[in-house]
């Protein structure tokens, strides 16, 4: 078999969240937690290197991506074959890596990325796969599959496992998309390059993506208006990017669309996330990248004038935002 190491990214873990390293450690070999917390937890720090836990402390520095570009480096640099990303609420089962390791061996190729089956608690359905087309690609559901790889366009990156050969061909994580759509750009960079993407119906992770709530046909993430920002704004520069390969240019005004419908008819702070949605679209359509604050000082300030909630970092690991 392959070697194979985790990059676990942490951010204000609670006990839970370290139970869930836990349980990764014991399965794997290699491990990289990278915390993205804006302090060092020195006593945690130190009490995971005495569990044989190599500690990255990354203090947020291009955000999930940047985490990701850290852990990615320290394992290529120890020689793993396949690379593990887990977020730090990824709660995975006893066959996870067995299973993901199985179908990496069966590809017949040096150079993938596979993810697992992604299951929304909230919505109480699985994420559909996006198969490549240079037409409108059409989604479609793998819910009640048990077995089998299903070309995609991307993947979710908490659990999926990218091989060393994919990751010197396609080099680094966007770290200025710093949160949102990192996954979804690295997947349609594998994709335009002949890097196959596929999604593994053998293994399933449970997750939920923010405050998922739902609503007849439609459903909203009540995320903050920051995480607004660059999930509207990304989501536009990563289909235009890639547009040449994939008809998905247009589906990105779509996606916003519908992202500030939802807000406008279900969410808190209105006015905050659909500036926020706005801004994103338009920075996403020129190209305009880099932190928000950094892009618009007033505008991001003025957005992030809440009261304190919880939102997602990445696939599904949160933390508290003002």
């Amino acid at each position: 078999m392959k070697t194979f190491g985790v990059i676990f990214v942490l951010y204000h873990p609670t006990a839970e969240f370290l139970r869930n390293l836990g349980k990764a450690r014991a399965m794997c070999p290699h491990v990289i937690a990278v915390d993205n917390s804006p302090v060092p937890d020195l006593h945690l720090h130190e009490a995971l290197r005495q569990d044989g836990t190599r500690v990255i402390f990354n203090h947020n520095q291009g955000g999930l991506a940047g985490a990701y570009n850290k852990g990615a480096e320290a394992l290529l640099t120890q020689g793993c074959e396949i690379i593990f990303l887990l977020d730090q609420d990824s709660d995975i089962d006893e066959s996870f890596f067995s299973k993901m390791m199985q179908a990496c061996a069966e590809l017949g190729t040096d150079a993938f990325i596979v993810g697992p089956k992604i299951y929304e608690i909230n919505l109480q359905r699985c994420m559909p796969v996006v198969p490549p087309g240079r037409r409108m690609p059409k989604p479609f559901r793998i819910d009640k599959e048990t077995e089998g790889l299903f070309p995609t366009l991307f993947v979710i990156s908490s659990g999926s496992a990218i091989s060393a050969a994919a990751c010197r061909t396609l080099g680094a994580f966007r770290e200025d998309y710093f949160i949102e759509a990192v996954d979804v750009e690295y997947g349609l960079r594998a994709s335009s390059q002949g890097i196959p993407v596929y999604m593994n119906a053998a293994v399933t992770m449970r997750q939920t993506t923010g405050h998922i709530e739902r609503h007849g046909k439609l459903f909203t993430t009540n995320h903050a208006a920051w995480r607004r920002y660059y999930g509207a704004r990304n989501i536009v520069h990563a289909f235009r990017l890639y547009r040449s390969h994939w008809s998905l240019h247009w589906w990105s005004g779509v996606l916003a669309f519908h992202q500030g419908l939802c807000v406008l008819l279900f969410e808190p702070q209105k006015l905050r996330k659909i500036v926020a949605i706005a801004c994103g679209y338009l920075d996403g359509r020129l190209g305009k990248l880099g932190t928000f604050e950094s892009r618009h000082p007033t505008i991001a300030s003025f957005c992030k004038k809440s009261t304190r909630e919880k939102i997602a970092v990445g696939a599904n690991s949160s933390v508290t935002a003002k």
